[in-house]
C-alpha cells in the first residue's frame, strides 16, 4: 500500500481545492495511514471483489483499496471532491486508476443503474456519521449484490448496528441490519487519526450477507412493525403495537399468535420474532 496520502499531503491538497471539511456533509478526513490499512484488513477483500466506496473525500481509503480489489466505484457527493479524486489515483497509483470509477450522487439515492461496470460485492468505507445508518440501510436494500460491509461510525452508531436483543442500545437500527446481514463490532478507532478530529470516538462495523427471515409478508410490512415497538420503548408490545394493529386488542391477539408475550418490549425481541408479528397483523 505504497502512495497513501500524509497528513501534511491531505491538508495541502485541501487547502489547493480550498476544502475545508463542513459538519453539514459530515467530513473528518482520515489522516492515520495505519487506519487505513486497519479498515481495508478488516475488510477481508478478495481480489475479484468490486468495492463501493461512500464518501472518499481527499482519497486516503480510496488509494488503499485499489490494490486489493477488481474495482472500486466511489460515491461522494461533493463535486470539488468528485472531480479531484481520479487525478489524486493517478498521481499516487497511476499503475491502479483503471480500477476507479467515480460516481458525483448522493448515496442515499444511488441505486444499481446508477453505478458503472459489474456490480458491487463489498461496501467499504468511512461514513459521514450523520447519514450513517440510512446510509447503510440503503444500499443493503438497493444493492442484493453487496456480499459484505465493513464500515468505520460513530462509535455509539456502532454500538447500536451490532447490537444484539436485550442490549440497552438494541433499537431499530440493530433489527433493520440483522434483517440484511450478520454483524459485529470490528474495532475500536481513536479520533486523533482524523481531520478535523472529532469529538467522539468511532469503530469499525462488519455485516456478512444472509438470507432475510422466512416470512409470508413484505420487507416493508415488517420494518413497519419494527418502527411502532421501538416508537415507545418504555411501552409493552401490547401497548406500543396498538395503533400499528388497529386496537390494543388487535396487537394482543398478533402477538399471541407469533408465540411473543404481549407484556415485553420490543428490545427483547429478534428480527425473526418481528417478522412472525407482522405475518400476524390483522
Amino acid at each position: 500500500m505504497s502512495g497513501l496520502l500524509g497528513p501534511a499531503e491531505i491538508r495541502d491538497l485541501a487547502a489547493r481545492l480550498g476544502i475545508r471539511p463542513t459538519k453539514k456533509l459530515g467530513q473528518n478526513f482520515v489522516i492515520d495511514g495505519g487506519t487505513v490499512r486497519k479498515i481495508v484488513r478488516a475488510a477481508g477483500l478478495r481480489p475479484d471483489d468490486v468495492v463501493i466506496e461512500v464518501g472518499p473525500g481527499l482519497g486516503s481509503l480510496t488509494l488503499a483499496l485499489l490494490p486489493e480489489a477488481r474495482g472500486v466505484t466511489a460515491v461522494e457527493i461533493d463535486p470539488v471532491l468528485a472531480g479531484q479524486l481520479p487525478l489524486t489515483v493517478a498521481e499516487h497509483a497511476p499503475e491502479l486508476a483503471d480500477r476507479l470509477s467515480v460516481v458525483h450522487a448522493d448515496a442515499l439515492r444511488v441505486a444499481p443503474g446508477d453505478l458503472p461496470g459489474d456490480p458491487p460485492t463489498a461496501l467499504v468505507a468511512n461514513l459521514p456519521y450523520n447519514v450513517a445508518v440510512p446510509v447503510v440501510l440503503h444500499l443493503l436494500q438497493a444493492l442484493p449484490s453487496l456480499r459484505t460491509v465493513l464500515v468505520m461510525v460513530q462509535a455509539e452508531v456502532a454500538d447500536r448496528l451490532a447490537a444484539a436483543p436485550g442490549s440497552r442500545v438494541y433499537g431499530v437500527p440493530s433489527v433493520k441490519a440483522a434483517w440484511y446481514a450478520d454483524v459485529r463490532r470490528a474495532g475500536p478507532v481513536g479520533r486523533t487519526v482524523f481531520w478535523p478530529a472529532p469529538n467522539v470516538d468511532s469503530g469499525l462495523v462488519a455485516m456478512t450477507r444472509r438470507e432475510p427471515p422466512t416470512t409470508g409478508v413484505s420487507r416493508e410490512d415488517v420494518f413497519a412493525a419494527v418502527d411502532a415497538a421501538f416508537a415507545q420503548r418504555r411501552k409493552t408490545l401490547r401497548a406500543a403495537l396498538a395503533s400499528w394493529a388497529g386496537s390494543p386488542a388487535a396487537a394482543e391477539r398478533a402477538l399471541r399468535a407469533a408465540g411473543i408475550d404481549p407484556s415485553r418490549r420490543g428490545e427483547q425481541l429478534t428480527v425473526e420474532d418481528f417478522a412472525r408479528i407482522a405475518e400476524n397483523r390483522p
